[in-house]
């Protein structure tokens, strides 16, 4: 596997080469990371992944600085996994100079959900898997389910700029106990690490009671909601969404997905679970 730190590097690499799959990633890889390259070698070749930890979606007082940075343990993970080659550039490499052009959401979208709570956000994902793909220039792009809304975001980016990559999405992988692999579980300390688990449970349950019939959606996520915070937890939100739309759902809804973001301690996790919305019994 092949390693390269420039946007010149990364060019000569893929000179001539057609069909690439590509994962763009923050690095501290995981289980998730690896079924999203084998998701990749199935869609394309070669298989392409990149490590940076992109300042433009951090706010304010988030973890920009602690986020871990385990570049060579990434690296052995992806090797392993099949990967061809890692786009690994530093911030001057990727942000030559000040990014004042970027790519702005619709505030129906960027500043719902996750967005309400992390201005900015989207705006950041979005500039930089823009210039990682102007950069690759991938056939396939892989993304994770678990960041739901970010996988929504870039599906509008791609087909609102006429890109032509397809967005291959990998289902979630989950511990046990259900609580979704993240890089961020590695902050969650022992006790909170076995509460963790509940924000999934939250949303399973809220997933049965649709299916079995129940349409009081706001009551269902003020459940939720209600429990999560008698165990301790910090709240973000708690809601139920329309899976093709990201709107609130209407009976007429085909699929629904439960999301859910909330803080333990000073780890803030997210959560989805899509299902079929069904008919009441």
């Amino acid at each position: 596997m092949q390693v390269v730190h420039t946007a010149a590097e990364l060019r000569a690499a893929l000179a001539g080469q057609t069909g690439t799959a590509f994962m763009p990633t923050m690095g501290n890889l995981h289980a998730g990371h690896v079924s999203l390259i084998e998701l990749a070698k199935r869609h394309g070749g070669p298989v392409v992944a990149s490590i940076f930890v992109n300042p433009l979606q951090f706010g304010a007082g988030e973890d920009f600085e602690r986020y871990p940075r385990t570049l060579q343990a990434d690296c052995e993970k992806l090797a392993a996994a099949g990967c061809e080659l890692v786009f690994a550039p530093d911030l001057a490499e990727l942000y030559p100079v000040p990014q004042t052009f970027t790519v702005q959401p619709p505030g129906s979208l960027a500043n719902d959900l996750c967005g309400a709570f992390r201005p900015g956000h989207f705006s950041g994902v979005a500039t930089v898997v823009l210039k990682l793909f102007n950069l690759v220039q991938p056939r396939v792009a892989v993304f994770g389910k678990k960041d739901f809304q970010q996988l929504f975001v870039i599906r509008e980016l791609v087909r609102q700029f006429n890109l032509p990559i397809e967005i291959v999405a990998g289902a979630t992988l989950r511990d046990a106990d259900g609580l979704a692999l993240s890089s961020r579980n590695a902050y969650l300390g022992d006790s909170e690490r076995i509460q963790a688990a509940q924000l999934q449970r939250e949303l399973a349950a809220i997933v049965a009671s649709v299916q079995a019939g129940e349409r009081d959606f706001e009551a269902l996520a003020a459940s939720a909601v209600r429990r999560l915070k008698m165990a301790g937890w910090r709240v973000d939100y708690v809601a139920l969404r329309d899976a093709e739309t990201l709107q609130v759902p209407t009976p007429a809804s085909p699929q629904l997905v439960a999301l859910g973001a909330a803080w333990l301690g000073n780890t803030r996790l997210i959560d989805n679970i899509e299902a079929a919305l069904g008919n009441p019994a």
